[in-house]
């Protein structure tokens, strides 16, 4: 059999067979044991948790809003970060509520576009396997706290959690095509520019 992405319902039960609970058959149900669902609750939460940080897989740079009939921008529904892409002096955005708001000119109302950095919380299936494996291990250690609250099982998958974070990264920095330029700090040190970025 071919080898697929890890599923939600594989993380999930990873999580039980850490406390020594038995598996299950689906997830999909209103009517899961409790703890259960708390190794689902607890899944979603630290996805989220990760996926704030904002990787490549789910950040979209110069991403070009669109304003409605009254000027306003609304934000996607999965938004968990939001910053203009360049440095303008016009406006200030930030996020308030499902909507972008003008910090500088007090306003919801837009007269153009704005282009931005916009970082989503993306559903498990859309993530990749290096970005399910290391929320299924750091997820798995937070389910062991809140369940057996033993150290010792915590200390246990420390090292999985180091390890599989840094193969989540490595993988992350394969895929973004950064480059020193991308860093204003990191350009200076290696005595690329003397400029100071625009405030």
């Amino acid at each position: 059999m071919a080898e697929t992405l890890t599923t939600e319902l594989e993380a999930v039960n990873s999580m039980l067979e850490a406390i020594m609970e038995a598996p299950v058959n689906s997830i999909a149900t209103d009517s899961l044991p409790a703890e259960v669902q708390t190794a689902v609750n607890t899944l979603r939460s630290v996805s989220r948790q990760v996926q704030k940080e904002g990787y490549c897989f789910n950040t979209d740079e110069d991403f070009e809003m669109s304003r409605d009939i009254n000027g306003y921008v609304y934000l996607p529904a999965n938004t968990l970060s939001v910053d203009l892409t360049a440095e303008n002096g016009q406006i200030d955005v930030v996020q308030r509520g499902l909507r972008l708001y003008d910090r500088k000119n007090h306003t919801y109302v837009f007269t153009m576009n704005p282009r931005v950095t916009l970082i989503q919380f993306l559903s498990w299936d859309e993530l990749p396997e290096q970005a399910r494996n290391y929320i299924k291990v750091r997820a798995a250690r937070t389910f062991q706290d809140k369940v057996l609250q033993s150290d010792s099982t915590h200390a246990y998958t420390e090292q999985d959690e180091i390890r599989a974070k840094a193969e989540m990264e490595a993988d992350d920095s394969r895929n973004s095509d950064y480059t020193i330029f991308d860093n204003y700090q990191s350009a200076r040190t290696a005595g690329l520019t003397t400029r100071r970025p625009q405030q």
